[in-house]
């Protein structure tokens, strides 16, 4: 039921003709009693109106609604895109109230997806508006119908739910190219009826976008867009009143957000195989992530993957361009269970390693210190270069 698994969330999502033939609105609202939120945006200097437009809204740390639209990004498109944020949050706050639940403008966070640089069908957008609030529910095909509409070249909606001691969390996202860290790289929305304080919430959020959303690496490429939405209704009738297990809670919310991380990268435009990075034995996490995102970036190693080679050597050289501290001359490299890369020369056979499969797990050992960290990746397909190449023509 992703996003209306936990009580006290109803979603709607509706074709409003942004794309043709298809679910292109989506709106979640939490009923409370509690209206606790957190966000997390891009990085990116060059942010979309609705990014610009929900800092505002969130700095509070509170939201009653989100609206999220597909079939245009409302990037790059200066005063006149954010005027029409804006006013895309009034008819959301205007249509609420008119339905009984009384919304502030100023407590909707919008999210917007699709091309850079052209205008919303605004008439569309608004008409959307109007049948995703008639179509509120907290049953599971609204939800459902919600994780559709966010969808861009997605080929499948992403969701995932988790439960605890007196609370749920569930989550939609959408994401299958531009997927760099920056923050979260793609739009997701995260509920739960938990009872926990705003800033606890804002705490969990950014540990679990840490190790889940920012360690996942498609491409490289960080969008206009970026947003991941924790929203907290305090609903559960079984929570206990003086607040949720936060260890509990974190874990469960790590989770979801893993989940829904690698469902992207499972998801990515022209994937063949979907590669976990995890380098072991870094003197910090930091420089275990560093190691990792450099491999993942290497468009040699994708490729290499993509023609299922094991090419080692296109490993170590994008490890050795990082600061990480590690000694060349030790550093081991295993592909699918297969140690082909000892004391940074030959190891066993190459011909060994099975490339068949979708799933592939590299192991970076730099016998530098103790800790790890796993990066998610993809390979680098023609199909990709074919989606991106004629994406807006």
């Amino acid at each position: 039921m992703s996003v209306t698994a936990a009580a006290g969330f109803r979603a709607a999502g509706v074709a409003a003709g942004l794309k043709a033939d298809a679910k292109d609105v989506a709106l979640v609202v939490n009923d409370g009693p509690l209206h606790h939120a957190s966000a997390v945006f891009t990085t990116n200097t060059v942010a979309a109106a609705p990014v610009l437009w929900s800092r505002q809204v969130i700095s509070d740390g509170r939201a009653d609604a989100v609206i999220l639209n597909s079939g245009g990004a409302n990037a790059c498109t200066g005063a006149p895109g954010f005027a029409d944020t804006h006013t895309t949050a009034e008819e959301v706050a205007e249509k609420l109230t008119a339905s009984g639940r009384d919304v502030s403008a100023t407590d909707v966070l919008v999210c917007s997806t699709g091309l850079i640089g052209e205008r919303l069908d605004m008439p569309a957008l608004l008409s959307g508006v109007e049948g995703a609030v008639q179509g509120l529910s907290a049953e599971q095909h609204a939800a459902a119908d919600a994780a559709e509409a966010i969808r861009t070249t997605d080929t499948v909606s992403k969701t995932e739910t988790r439960s605890g001691s007196g609370f749920t969390v569930g989550g939609m996202a959408k994401g299958a190219g531009m997927l760099a860290p920056g923050m979260a790289t793609m739009l997701a929305v995260v509920t739960t009826d938990a009872v926990i304080s705003q800033e606890d919430l804002d705490a969990a959020l950014r540990e679990a976008v840490r190790i889940s959303f920012n360690r996942a690496d498609s491409d490289g490429c960080m969008s206009t867009n970026d947003t991941v939405i924790a929203l907290a209704s305090g609903a559960n009738s079984e929570s206990d009143p003086s607040g949720v297990d936060l260890p509990e809670f974190q874990v469960a919310l790590n989770e979801v957000c893993s989940s829904l991380a690698a469902q992207l990268i499972a998801d990515a435009e022209g994937a063949h195989h979907e590669i976990a990075i995890r380098t072991v034995g870094a003197l910090t996490e930091e420089q275990a992530e560093e190691a990792g995102r450099a491999v993942a970036r290497s468009n040699l190693f994708k490729t290499a993957i993509f023609g299922r080679d094991p090419n080692w050597g296109r490993i170590l050289s994008a490890v050795g361009t990082t600061d990480v501290d590690f000694d060349p001359t030790t550093i081991d490299v295993a592909v699918n269970g297969v140690w082909i890369c000892r004391g940074g020369g030959i190891g066993e056979d190459r011909d060994l390693v099975d490339l068949s499969g979708r799933d592939v797990e590299v192991v970076i050992d730099l016998k530098a210190g103790e800790t790890e960290a796993t990066i998610l990746t993809n390979d680098l397909t023609h199909d990709y270069v074919h989606e991106n190449s004629a994406y807006s023509s």
